[in-house]
């Protein structure tokens, strides 16, 4: 007690509940001071209704040293702008659009579940599969790695934010999908092309803003493609061979060729098109999002006795006075940047994945998007950060990141979880490569043609980066695909902005249209009815 200690000098030993002897060291360098008396029991886990586990020591550092994140970052308080442009976006159309997240909720189910679906509308694929494809692009490692560093970064308090970004992202969302069937082109194949390309290009010129509208697409297409091979693709392969691999050990070292067998897999799906695309995310994105979901409530059901403390972990930390005195921004900022890159809302792909969709009215697809960063963001992110906070693992795992955080919770209560967590990251890595392949390939075909040649080039392209992702280490190669997928919102929401009096007008002619019941319904849904 009291004494000058050096980093890496032992200061106590504890003995397990199994006998073992367990010595700790100093993690730096300072004045000790004991917390725990000689003899005391400690745990690392937090006691029943708190969140705070148990402090051995205290050791004063001799000269003032920087803030650190848990992972060893020094702690910044500047809000990335990238961040603020898409909050400051999906507050605007919140706002300007009368809260339709909330009116349109019930709508947006009915879309979803085919009340609305004409068989002879234009178009390839149902509402349900429009939103299966661009929720298995957003379902991805984000939501389990990316939260499990928000938590660890930001704290419990982080959920909070994270769950508000959510719920604004949805108006952001109805927003951009609307537009993306609007403004689609259908060629005399039947082959559908949409997105932001053909909002900002001829949405614009149509208020006479030609030139910008054709500089911001083009600006958009060329971040969609290299978004596609990054961020889509290569973090994908790199991040599912590296759990699964952990589960399978004889994988280990051989990335290259886990990567040609993940490729001819995602192969097999991408080239059929859209249409097989919309196929298989309808079948793999209910199974994937309910096997998760089941992990964490079994999780969250374990530690059941600590659901008060966590619930005021998440408040205190959002809201508490040492948050808003010291860390709130911090938090903030962690939270609403884990939403934002985590649902996609603004950044304008699943506009693409939406464009296809077998519609006459193209505000239906923006009803239809609502609920896409309510399942993303609002429910699969929510829970992941509800299970490392009540296992404790936002608290006591510092030095691990990401999957292995994540897996680290859920280890905690069955050993074999982290085999469950495995599929179900193969299947989200899956999904996600899968959709964001047709983002990227509508990209492509806008800046170098529709031709089915040039589909052909993006496609092996495409597959030869699976196996790239898989066999390297790829650092900071990584950070730059994640930021180019944020930055595809600078364009998109710009557009949004000049376009927002046309979506506002057309959705009061469409509510008027569902009020009156003079939209299509399908006779599967009027029979039942009968």
């Amino acid at each position: 007690e009291g004494s000058l200690v050096k980093e890496g000098e032992k200061i106590a030993v504890l003995e397990s509940s199994k006998n073992i002897e367990l010595s700790v060291f100093a993690p730096t360098e300072g004045t000790l001071k004991y917390v725990t008396q000689e003899g005391a029991i400690i745990s690392s886990r937090p006691e029943t209704g708190s969140y705070n586990a148990s402090l051995l020591a205290v050791i004063n550092f001799q000269t003032p040293q920087p803030l650190l994140h848990p992972n060893g970052e020094i702690k910044t308080n500047t809000i990335p702008f990238i961040v603020i442009w898409l909050i400051l976006g999906s507050i605007f159309f919140t706002l300007r659009l009368k809260f339709v997240n909330i009116r349109g909720f019930r709508h947006s189910l009915d879309l979803a579940r085919g009340k609305y679906d004409d068989p002879d509308a234009p178009g390839t694929i149902t509402h349900f599969q429009a939103m299966a494809t661009a929720v298995s692009a957003t379902v991805g490692l984000g939501n389990i790695a990316g939260v499990a560093v928000a938590i660890s970064l930001g704290g419990a308090g982080a959920t909070f934010w994270m769950f508000l970004a959510g719920f604004f992202g949805m108006s952001l969302k109805f927003a951009e999908c609307t537009l993306g069937v609007k403004y689609r082109f259908i060629d005399d194949e039947g082959r559908i092309f949409g997105g932001p390309m053909n909002y900002l290009r001829y949405g614009l010129e149509k208020r006479n803003l030609k030139r910008l509208g054709k500089f911001l697409a083009i600006l958009f297409a060329v971040l969609g493609v290299g978004a596609s091979f990054g961020g889509g693709n290569m973090l994908q392969s790199n991040q599912a061979f590296k759990i699964v691999s952990e589960q399978i050990p004889f994988l280990q070292g051989q990335g290259f060729w886990f990567g040609i067998g993940f490729a001819l897999l995602v192969g097999a799906v991408i080239i059929g098109g859209i249409n097989s695309i919309a196929k298989v995310t309808a079948k793999v994105v209910p199974v994937m999002a309910i096997l998760y979901v089941l992990g964490c409530l079994v999780v969250i059901g374990y530690h059941i006795e600590y659901i008060g403390g966590a619930f005021l972990a998440i408040f205190d930390g959002a809201f508490s006075a040492e948050a808003l005195k010291g860390g709130f921004i911090g938090v903030l900022i962690i939270g609403l940047q884990r939403a934002a890159f985590s649902s996609e809302a603004g950044v304008g792909s699943a506009a693409i994945a939406h464009s296809a969709s077998k519609t006459n009215n193209p505000i239906a697809d923006g009803y239809a998007s609502l609920v896409e960063p309510f399942i993303d963001t609002m429910l699969i992110c929510t829970m992941t950060a509800l299970v490392l906070i009540f296992t404790g693992m936002h608290e006591t795992s510092s030095g691990l990141g990401g999957v292995e955080l994540t897996a680290d919770a859920f280890g905690s209560v069955v050993s074999w979880f982290p085999s469950v967590l495995a599929v179900a990251v193969f299947l989200f890595a899956f999904s996600t490569m899968v959709s964001w392949s047709y983002y990227g390939m509508r990209s492509w075909t806008f800046l170098f043609g529709k031709s089915k040649k040039v589909e052909a080039v993006y496609k092996i392209l495409y597959l030869g980066f699976v196996v790239l992702g898989a066999s390297v280490s790829l650092g900071a190669v990584l950070s730059f695909a994640d930021m180019m997928i944020l930055a595809m919102s600078f364009p998109n929401i710009i557009g949004l902005y000049i376009l927002a009096p046309e979506i506002n007008a057309d959705m009061k002619v469409y509510w008027k249209k569902l009020k009156e019941g003079k939209l299509y319904i399908n006779p599967k849904f009027s029979k039942a009815k009968d």
